[in-house]
């Protein structure tokens, strides 16, 4: 009897300790998702927030900073092939598009962390401005930076 009683104050233990751990490295960082917009303003996407958990082509940082991604064909076919690019990425779902943006979510595998990833097409330029953040915690380890580096590499691959 004492075995089992040690065993799952142990387990309790080991549960209580996670607790304690999420809820002081991810759960404060996770009200700048809330107050941060989301979309296109005057041209832009908003920028990053102080954590190392997003990036954005425009007005950024060096620690957020990344390129937008050149096109060289048509606003239009530039705009449905980035979809037919997101339909295949893991775990990640276009929730919003109109004519010159796109919004998409992206989870992770385990705990299943939400990620906003959106695409701009602004008028007269052959660019898409991007932006990915993650919307809770501190650090994402690059993940961001990485899923649209993945992304710039497959619309290269299917020459746009």
């Amino acid at each position: 009897m004492f075995r089992v009683l040690t065993e799952f104050a142990q387990r309790l233990l080991w549960s209580l300790a996670l607790v304690i751990f999420f809820s002081l490295t991810i759960l404060p960082a996770a009200t700048w998702a809330y107050t941060s917009g989301l979309g296109v303003t005057n041209h832009h996407l908003s920028s990053c927030p102080t954590s190392n958990n997003c990036v954005v082509s425009q007005d950024a940082d060096s620690k957020h900073a990344i390129d937008p991604i050149a096109y060289h064909v048509d606003r239009n076919t530039a705009r449905e092939t980035l979809l037919k690019v997101l339909s295949v990425v893991p775990r990640t779902e276009v929730i919003e598009q109109t004519d010159n943006y796109i919004h998409a979510i992206s989870k992770s595998r385990i705990f299943k962390f939400v990620d906003d990833v959106e695409f701009y097409f602004p008028p007269n330029d052959s660019v898409i401005h991007l932006r990915s953040a993650s919307r809770v915690g501190e650090s994402d380890l690059g993940v961001n930076r990485r899923r649209i580096e993945q992304i710039r590499l497959a619309l290269l691959d299917l020459n746009i």
